[in-house]
């Protein structure tokens, strides 16, 4: 994998630019653009560990979960509504689409829940079907959701415990621009755009809205 070099790292990434060259290339499900690499997250948004090598070492002794499961990857990806879990501290983050990525703590309990999009699907034998997720997990069942619905996940088992429909009336939240992590209600659905608010109402990509609930959010967002 190539190296990424710090002055070309997303601007949103909390790191110094100039003190060395490189720095560590997110890899993984997410999009590199939109992820954060573990050991930023811990060394300089967490702020848990001063340096990279204290990180790794945290990190590859499995002390950090994602989504329920340990990752050892120093380089692994966070990104959007990945929950992270240190049990040691008792503490638990998810990543919210703001200013890039942010990173709310949540109660432990919420820690076994998220929220996924579907993104994309297709039929298998036996009348099931996959449903791909935003963040590259896939899930098999026999209901008939459609892409653009959202499904409450419980962790790490993927068990399906709710399912929010992409629908004129449904809690959403933007996912990026200038009404990133805005949270409201869907107005109307055109072929490639959605129109969102109450009281005044704005455009956004279809692509970057994600169903969070029917009358209330499902999962904290702030």
């Amino acid at each position: 994998m190539r190296k990424l070099k710090r002055i070309a790292a997303p601007k949103w990434w909390p790191i110094e630019r100039k003190v060395k060259k490189y720095i560590l290339t997110p890899r993984g499900s997410h999009p590199r653009k939109t992820s954060l690499p573990l050991l930023v997250l811990i060394r300089d948004v967490f702020k848990i560990v001063e340096t990279a090598k204290e990180a790794k070492t945290v990190i590859k002794k499995g002390e950090v979960l994602v989504d329920g499961k340990k990752r050892k990857d120093p380089h692994y990806g966070v990104g959007l509504f990945d929950v992270v879990e240190i049990p040691s501290l008792k503490k638990s983050w998810r990543a919210i689409p703001k200013k890039g990525l942010s990173f709310i703590e949540i109660p432990q309990k919420e820690a076994k829940v998220k929220i996924c999009k579907i993104i994309d699907k297709k039929t298998l034998k036996g009348n099931k079907t996959q449903f791909n997720l935003h963040d590259g997990k896939n899930i098999l069942s026999e209901n008939k959701y459609l892409t653009n619905d959202s499904l409450l996940i419980e962790l790490p088992s993927l068990k399906i415990i709710d399912h929010f429909e992409f629908k004129e009336g449904s809690l959403a939240i933007v996912t990026s621009g200038k009404k990133a992590c805005i949270v409201t209600k869907i107005n109307k659905i055109e072929k490639n755009t959605v129109w969102m608010g109450e009281q005044k109402t704005f455009e956004v990509p279809k692509k970057l809205v994600v169903v969070v609930g029917k009358e209330r959010s499902a999962i904290k967002l702030m």
